[in-house]
């Protein structure tokens, strides 16, 4: 099969009409996600579409955050001039950022404001408060299969899967396929370690890369703090600490177990899963073919469950997320609950036939259930395209 190039200018973002329907309603608008992952290619997509004239303010530059460390009305008119669309890339690094950004709504009126930023640390301590009732919120995470193959079958898109789970769905990577390893690699050494050490000044670096190293290699099981921290010769507090970090700084997130039975089921563990399955790899320093690997399966799991959890997020879908597993150790992967109506999922990349596990269904017997497989992914991923997104 013949490969297509990808562009990044002609890739739409899920959540761009969203951001879109809220232009000149006198809100600004915040996008967090991690490095890399698109956001100023976003930023200027929208403002192209907008067809106003626009300003971009890059604060990591040097000169940006000491020109809006202390602004005044004044000096901001000067900045805007005759602009209707003001950009402010990367956010967070400016000093006072969130009363910059009142200032900005509450004196102009007529000027639409777009934020970006890298830490939802960050972003939430110094923008949410002094912005309150003037800005809403949006994440951008790496691309997701639904944009990236837009155009393209679910059959077409299953050839692409050994690809993504081993190099992730990072725009450079999937726009750069022949160079995928060397720009993951790249990406976590320069962003994902500078950026997560800097933001709470981590005077250990070593004690996280073994942490990441841990949870890297027990992705898809389940993680128990106490263990991690006496295998890191640290306090149990620390690696909560140090956790909470990285789901913050966008790099991994948690599941919780799902029970109604505390007598026959797992109550207070928890999983941790690589938001993309390329940094997880590069942590764990392998890019082998799924061929030589006794991994793909948790590559398989990983994968399937980040893109649905992306897909939750962008279609606004009102669901919680779990894992499920019983005193005795029966699993299932992953657990939604909507409502009252249970769905269990089971990950297969070997495409074997097999069931949920009876343990699970005895106990909920009106959950509906599916086994996941590349060749019946596309649903569980959202390929297909809704009407109202």
């Amino acid at each position: 099969m013949m490969e297509k190039t990808i562009h990044l200018s002609m890739l739409q973002r899920q959540i761009q009409p969203r951001i879109e329907k809220w232009f000149f309603r006198h809100k600004a608008l915040v996008i967090t996600g991690a490095r890399q992952v698109g956001k100023s290619t976003l930023v200027n997509q929208l403002a192209e579409a907008a067809g106003e004239k626009s300003v971009y303010l890059n604060a990591d530059e040097a000169r940006i955050r000491k020109l809006l460390k202390d602004p005044d009305r004044n000096q901001l008119s000067n900045i805007i001039g005759k602009s209707k669309l003001v950009i402010f890339d990367e956010i967070q690094r400016i000093e006072n950022c969130g009363l910059l950004l009142k200032i900005c709504v509450d004196n102009f009126k007529s000027v639409q404001f777009l934020a970006t930023g890298s830490s939802a640390l960050d972003i939430s301590e110094k923008i949410f408060e002094p912005l309150t009732g003037r800005h809403l919120l949006y994440h951008l995470y790496p691309f997701s299969l639904r944009e990236l193959y837009a155009d393209r079958s679910s059959f077409e898109v299953e050839a692409e899967l050994p690809f993504h789970l081993v190099f992730g769905m990072y725009p450079d990577v999937c726009t750069n396929k022949t160079e995928a390893e060397l720009l993951i690699k790249n990406l976590t050494n320069q962003y994902l370690y500078k950026d997560v050490l800097a933001w709470k000044d981590i005077r250990k670096p070593d004690l996280l890369d073994k942490l990441l190293q841990l949870l890297a290699h027990q992705a898809g099981s389940e993680v128990s703090l106490h263990e991690l921290a006496l295998n890191l010769g640290i306090k149990t507090e620390t690696v909560e600490s140090y956790i909470g970090l990285l789901e913050k700084s966008f790099v991994v997130y948690r599941l919780s177990a799902f029970s109604n039975n505390p007598r026959k089921e797992v109550t207070k563990m928890k999983k941790i899963l690589f938001w993309d399955n390329g940094i997880r790899n590069a942590i764990v320093g392998d890019f082998r073919p799924l061929s030589e690997r006794s991994d793909a399966g948790i590559l398989w799991e990983n994968f399937m469950i980040s893109e649905r959890m992306k897909q939750n997020a962008y279609l606004q879908n009102d669901v919680r997320s779990f894992f499920w597993r019983s005193l005795q150790k029966q699993e299932v992967d992953y657990v939604e609950i909507k409502g009252k109506q249970i769905s269990a999922f089971e990950m297969k990349w070997n495409n074997r036939r097999t069931k949920i596990t009876k343990a699970f269904t005895n106990l909920y017997p009106k959950a509906s259930t599916q086994l996941v497989q590349p060749t019946n992914f596309a649903e569980f991923c959202y390929l297909q395209k809704e009407e109202n997104p």
